[in-house]
């Protein structure tokens, strides 16, 4: 991810300034500032795909009451931060068709490249999980086909753990993906 000038400006601002940007340029808000995303890789683009129809399908199995979201819908963090994952799930009531953006997701995932490994390590991370709703912070390597699964259990605590392939449990929701189906057709 590359910087923008250097605007200052608070999530309501950042949202509807970034839905008057021209198709195609998208950005994220960390701590004030305007992030601008780095064009995406044919591969990247197939992982996150791959993840989204995984969870959708899991989800559908299971008769969650959740929705799988791709790229393209922004998770609020706070009044100074939104990013835009790869995918999320939400549960609970389903969201208006015109909603732009979610605080409350229970699974975030983020598909690693070299522009945004450091900031999905590091500052989302932390503040994907300052959201109370946030069980599972996945980051995915396409590149290594590794999921690092960040989970947060009832006490609060952060395990971690890579998952080469076999199952993933993701309770919440109630459901279970195969870490191959991120990688493969």
């Amino acid at each position: 991810m590359t910087a923008l000038p250097k605007l200052r400006m608070k999530a309501d601002d950042f949202l509807a300034w970034a839905m008057r940007q021209p198709g195609g340029r998208r950005c994220e808000l960390a701590d004030g500032e305007i992030v601008a995303m780095s064009p995406e890789r044919a591969g990247h683009t197939r992982v996150k795909h791959r993840i989204w129809l995984s969870l959708r399908n899991a989800l559908r199995e299971g008769r969650c009451d959740c929705e799988a979201f791709g790229d393209g819908f922004s998770v609020r963090i706070d009044e100074r931060t939104v990013y835009e994952p790869d995918a999320l799930v939400r549960c609970g009531q389903p969201i208006a068709d015109d909603a732009i953006e979610t605080s409350d997701p229970v699974v975030v995932i983020e598909v690693a490249s070299p522009s945004s490994q450091a900031l999905d390590t590091g500052a989302k991370l932390d503040g994907y999980f300052r959201l109370p709703s946030v069980r599972h912070y996945l980051i995915v390597s396409g590149k290594d086909r590794t999921v690092i699964h960040h989970d947060r259990g009832q006490d609060g605590r952060i395990e971690t753990r890579v998952i080469r392939s076999g199952p993933l449990a993701l309770d919440p929701p109630g459901v279970v993906v195969q870490v191959e189906t991120f990688f493969e057709d």
